[in-house]
């Protein structure tokens, strides 16, 4: 695992630090970033062969070959789910497909902390099983992956690395390139973490593995084996800072890499991992596990308008500046237990996010970053939202083609799109 010298970060407004800026062109920024000017149409026909369909669910998930549940049958120890990932890596390695994967280790002083590396040997993927918090300069090792000779690649990355790779990938001139992207919707930095799991525990340092999960439990692990389950309402999110996450996090409009070969998430698993192939590489990802996963239908369940709704009227009051209203404490652990029984679930719980953050990125740039609206919010975010009366207004989208066009006006019920090859 080789794991270079990082040039320093130079400031960045709405910057999550994905590396570009540590190249030596670190101009790159200006055409690279997901937070200037992307063209998330563009960018979808570059790299899958066509744009999303806005009259079916891609409008929700971007371009999709074929969606599973997931999971692998025998999982990998330390792995946040079963480990599909890093085990597609492993594969990689072993099939000799690619000379070094891309990915993010722990920092060897701090276990959540995340740290770029080049794995190039199979064993050395168990290294970066598991969740880390924190910006992470993931794409400044493209330069030293070049100068070492690796002409075939594979990069593991977070929306906002995986865009800004799709826009330079060229320069580096590789022969093949696979990327595997995993969901992103809210990040922080690493010390505002630290903080975050000492509300959780009087002994934060044991925590060794936290996940959100679909069933609206956060699930934490320790080092002497115990595990807790959270319900979502008891979290003391209302008890962080203001800028706990950053404005860069809360605008996200990217939330299920639509730009990744392969998506491996969980929202629409129903408590297994969730599959996004979006082309043929993707595809063969997916076949380098053979046996190893199985794999079975999505699903969806239950209604999620209510939710949703309610989510909109507390982002409303965050971003005018209100106090959000807290429920009792009594009622919380009761109507915490009861969540899971009404929650969506499958495909509906993951619109149910994507709306979420389509809400949330609308309501808070106009709070914070107005004049970044009509570049930032592309059409099919204003599609998404409009379901829940959200509309731009004067100044709010670019001119001309850019205009968003209207939502396929569906209840958001539709079956997963038929597969289509990029």
């Amino acid at each position: 695992m080789i794991a270079p010298a990082l040039r320093p970060a130079p400031h960045r407004a709405l910057c999550t630090d994905c590396g570009v800026s540590r190249l030596k062109n670190a101009a790159a920024c200006a055409t690279a970033c997901q937070f200037i000017q992307p063209d998330y149409a563009a960018s979808e026909r570059a790299v899958h062969g066509r744009a999303r369909d806005m009259g079916s669910d891609e409008m929700f998930f971007g371009p999709v070959q074929a969606m599973h549940k997931a999971r692998l049958r025998n999982p990998l120890p330390g792995a946040q789910w079963t480990g599909i990932t890093s085990r597609i890596g492993e594969r990689l390695l072993e099939t000799g497909a690619v000379d070094a994967v891309l990915a993010m280790a722990a920092d060897p002083d701090d276990r959540w902390k995340p740290r770029p590396v080049l794995v190039t040997q199979p064993s050395a993927m168990a290294e970066v099983r598991g969740m880390k918090m924190g910006h992470a300069p993931l794409l400044a090792l493209l330069e030293p992956a070049r100068d070492m000779g690796f002409r075939r690649l594979a990069v593991i990355g977070i929306p906002c690395q995986v865009h800004a790779l799709r826009k330079i990938e060229a320069d580096f001139g590789f022969e093949r390139l696979f990327v595997i992207g995993t969901p992103c919707s809210d990040n922080t930095t690493t010390e505002s973490f630290h903080r975050f799991l000492a509300l959780l525990s009087p002994r934060p340092e044991t925590i060794s593995y936290l996940e959100f999960r679909a069933d609206m439990m956060v699930e934490l692990r320790f080092d002497d084996g115990g595990k807790r389950l959270i319900p979502f309402l008891q979290l003391p999110i209302a008890d962080l800072p203001p800028d706990f996450f950053p404005l860069t996090c809360r605008t996200c409009v990217d939330y299920t890499n639509a730009l990744a070969d392969l998506t491996v998430g969980y929202m629409g698993g129903e408590g297994e991992q969730w599959l996004i192939v979006r082309n043929a590489r993707g595809a063969e990802l997916v076949a380098l596990l053979g046996e190893e996963v199985i794999l079975s239908p999505v699903g969806a369940a239950r209604d999620r308008t209510p939710h949703v709704k309610a989510f909109l009227e507390n982002t409303r009051r965050a971003a005018g500046g209100l106090p959000l209203r807290r429920m009792p404490k009594l009622l919380r652990p009761i109507v915490g237990r009861l969540m899971p029984r009404f929650a969506p679930k499958g495909l509906e719980f993951a619109r149910a996010r994507l709306e979420m953050k389509a809400i949330e990125t609308i309501l808070h740039l106009r709070r914070e970053a107005p004049r970044k609206m009509k570049h930032m919010v592309p059409p099919h975010v204003w599609a998404i939202a409009e379901r829940y009366g959200l509309a731009p207004e004067p100044g709010e989208t670019a001119s001309g083609p850019e205009a968003p066009p209207r939502g396929p006006g569906h209840s958001g019920r539709r079956a997963a799109p038929s597969p289509t090859k990029p």
